[in-house]
């Protein structure tokens, strides 16, 4: 028999997602900025700092998947990662937003290790807290909500920092102000750490490892045997960088293309009323269709919502920020999708395998998360140098249909592309049943046999 998991629980697992999507969400869209703005760090070399270093961290997210998934504690395999570490990644932000008022190249030094800092810690706290969802019961509708209720959670975290960082930051001396972004550092690092350390106190890993330790090398078979993760994880890779382009592009684009900082604030109300609505509209639909038939839907036409805006012109305010909420949505329904056919694979590796290798499994998903992230900003640098970029300038007509095209047409181009690799995913919905139900007999025979 199943047990529900208690409503507080997953409203505090939903607050370690908004926390941490938080911190994720202050750094994607204000550290670029910050460097080259604020630390008068060029384009082309901020771009590569946050690209090399975004790579170095994502390269280490395997690695903590398998100490993740060979930690044997008193907390469980994952919690003990959400009891230690929040409180140094808090730090670790501060730092990234401390100007020393350095030379140009201590500036440049400090600017690369502490954000190679905070990448390390991030992974420390991520992995682990995507990972708990698919230990805290046995149950795969409470799963599926349980990631549900994460993505929510973490939308409003980022959500928060859309629409309210811009305030905090005006609240504190404004968008010029290298202080702003130290004491909005302050505040929103500790709010996080504090959010993620609750979820590590409060939650229960249900689904106990076996005692068997599995092999550093034998857990690799969870990625490279797994096909339908494989796809998956390809078609993200993709999918993620429409919001990590629009995040990274953002506020340059309000700057210099609507002329006023505030805008960001309603961009952020796009996107909280968009990606909450495609949310929730999407456990009903999978209820009736295919999660990949919904994916795929859900790609088409949010390329065609992001085309439209640029066809028709993205200089009034209003219309774009419509088109915005648009996209939105259907980000929101590939999120949940995406993210609930994830799950499925770690079904798949269990039966297929004999060990499900949660950690791992979710490690490649934030794996795939920050090399788009670096994508992302590789992208925007280069952009942003080939539109012969200069910080607190005048934006020239160049400048302006560069930034434009870059908030509209490469995330449609994306929407499009991420379709190619999940059209050989083919875990279906009837085998998903038929290895659920499989595994639970299995499970069943193993517990009278103990017994």
């Amino acid at each position: 028999m199943t047990t529900k998991v208690p409503v507080a629980e997953k409203v505090i697992f939903s607050g370690g997602l908004l926390g941490q999507n938080m911190l994720y969400s202050f750094i994607s869209m204000y550290i670029l900025f910050f460097y080259t703005d604020l630390l008068g760090i060029p384009a082309a070399a901020a771009s590569v700092i946050l690209v090399v270093a975004s790579i170095f961290d994502a390269c280490l997210d395997p690695v903590m998947g398998m100490i993740a998934d060979k930690t044997r504690s008193r907390w469980g395999k994952f919690r003990p990662y959400l009891l230690f570490a929040p409180f140094l990644i808090a730090l670790a932000t501060v730092v990234c937003f401390w100007d020393f008022s350095g030379t140009p190249a201590v500036t440049l030094v400090i600017a690369t290790v502490s954000y190679l800092l905070w990448g390390l810690l991030y992974t420390v706290c991520d992995t682990p807290l995507w990972a708990l969802s698919s230990v805290i019961s046995r149950d795969p509708g409470e799963r599926t909500l349980f990631v549900t209720l994460g993505k929510i959670g973490g939308t409003l975290g980022a959500v928060i920092i859309t629409v309210g960082g811009i305030q905090l930051l005006l609240a504190f001396g404004g968008e010029r102000s290298s202080h702003a972004y130290l004491y909005s550092a302050i505040v929103i690092g500790f709010i996080a750490a504090l959010s993620i350390f609750l979820t590590g106190m409060f939650t229960k890993e249900r689904v106990t490892p076996s005692a068997e330790t599995i092999p550093f090398r034998r857990n690799l078979q969870t990625v490279y045997t797994n096909k339908p993760l494989l796809t998956l994880l390809a078609s993200l890779l993709i999918i993620n960088l429409v919001n990590g382009i629009r995040q990274s592009i953002q506020l340059y684009y309000v700057v210099y293309v609507w002329g006023n900082a505030g805008y960001a604030t309603q961009v952020g109300i796009s996107l909280v009323a968009g990606m909450l609505l495609g949310m929730m509209a999407t456990p009903p639909l999978l209820r009736r269709l295919s999660k990949k038939k919904v994916f795929i839907v859900s790609c088409i036409l949010g390329s065609i919502s992001c085309i439209l805006p640029y066809l028709i012109g993205d200089h009034q305010v209003l219309p774009t920020l419509i088109w915005f909420g648009v996209s939105f949505f259907f980000t929101g329904m590939t999120t949940i999708v995406s993210t609930s056919m994830l799950l499925d694979t770690i079904d798949y590796s269990e039966w297929k395998l004999g060990f499900r290798g949660e950690g791992i499994v979710f490690s490649t998903n934030t794996f795939v998360t920050k090399f788009s992230g670096a994508l992302s900003r590789l992208i925007i640098g280069a952009g942003l140098s080939l539109l012969s970029y200069v910080e607190n300038q005048p934006a020239t007509p160049q400048l302006q249909d560069g930034l434009s095209l870059i908030m509209f047409l490469v995330p449609a181009l994306c929407f499009l592309a991420a379709i190619l690799p999940i059209l050989f995913y083919n875990l279906n919905d009837r085998q998903r049943v038929q290895i659920q139900n499989e595994l639970e007999h299995n499970r069943t025979v193993q517990a009278v046999k103990q017994s």
